[in-house]
């Protein structure tokens, strides 16, 4: 990445160098980098799978109005030419490449009850911005698998010799099922224009306070089912704790947050997130076009995802601990 640290500081204006890259971590969709140089330093996101340079847009229009309502977030900078994204020459790989500002902060504590607080009430926010969404939701958070895909994957992992192929057969077996039967499409008339990844993997806290990143996925979703979904993951997923979601939920209603969670339908978004991630990331394991490195990390991400995925009973408890809120 040396002669990408130096591409992307002469498409961004970013002053001479010399400008160094440390790897930071890596996301589904793509890889951080550090990228530091003349007493400044921005994070880099290379896009390993592509760039969808319209979802960008849509990014940047949700990023820059939640700043307006008071939403702390890394800025998404413009390169020379005033786009949002660009592509590194071929010497460097070809990816495209977002570049934001850096932010120095530890990780999100989602035990705390301040944090909690910050989370409904920024939710609130964003759906508040986002009210009157008019595009359909992307299938990714309103589909999912159906039994013949996990039948034609449960063979293709067999033969492969994966050595989680037997624990994919026992959960599309059983499990898939049970999560799937709640999987709907949203009522047109809910929706909003959201984040739709706010869990505490994408949150720093710093000096000024707690910090809001990754809106890559940024579009329509029902408030709702978005709600449903943080309540879940921030409360500590099957094993939640009730008095973080009643904290979580409390700060998102004071806070005018238009969702209401009704019963285990509404965490149609949850079910389909979590279903259709098990599948893509064991087909890139399977990729023989991925990168080693790619296809490593997906296997990776089947197994911990299989290990970890929602409860129904438990998401039925979370919902009548909700519901006890009035």
């Amino acid at each position: 990445m040396r002669s990408a640290a130096d591409f992307i500081a002469d498409t961004y204006a970013l002053g001479a160098g010399p400008w160094t890259v440390t790897p930071v971590a890596r996301g589904a969709l793509g890889q951080i980098w550090k990228l530091a140089g003349n007493g400044s330093s921005f994070a880099a996101k290379e896009l390993l799978f592509g760039c969808d340079e319209g979802q960008v847009a849509r990014e940047a229009a949700l990023r820059d109005a939640a700043e307006r309502m008071g939403i702390s977030s890394p800025r998404l900078l413009p390169n020379r030419d005033g786009a949002h994204v660009s592509r590194l020459g071929p010497e460097s790989g070809g990816s495209c490449v977002k570049l934001y500002d850096w932010v120095d902060g530890g990780k999100a504590d989602a035990a705390d009850p301040e944090i909690l607080s910050w989370c409904g009430r920024t939710l609130a926010l964003l759906h508040r911005v986002g009210e009157g969404a008019t595009e359909t939701p992307d299938a990714w958070y309103e589909e999912c698998p159906r039994e013949a895909d996990w039948e034609k994957l449960r063979q293709e992992t067999s033969r492969a010799g994966m050595p989680w192929s037997d624990a994919l057969a026992r959960f599309a077996a059983i499990r898939a099922a049970e999560l799937a039967c709640h999987v709907t499409p949203s009522d047109p008339h809910s929706l909003v224009t959201s984040h739709l990844d706010m869990r505490p993997q994408n949150v720093l806290v710093g000096a000024a306070g707690p910090v809001l990143l990754d809106w890559d996925n940024a579009g329509p979703v029902s408030a709702e089912r978005e709600l449903a979904r943080a309540v879940y993951v921030w409360a500590g997923g099957n094993d939640f704790r009730a008095d973080s979601a009643r904290r979580l939920m409390r700060a998102y209603r004071d806070a005018g947050g238009p969702g209401v969670i009704k019963g285990l339908d509404s965490f149609s978004m949850l079910f389909a997130t979590d279903l259709n991630y098990v599948r893509v990331q064991a087909e890139c394991a399977l990729d023989p076009t991925a990168t080693a490195a790619q296809r490593e990390f997906a296997s990776e991400q089947v197994v911990a995802t299989l290990r970890g995925l929602p409860d129904p009973a438990a998401v039925s408890r979370l919902t009548e601990t909700v519901l006890r809120l009035g």
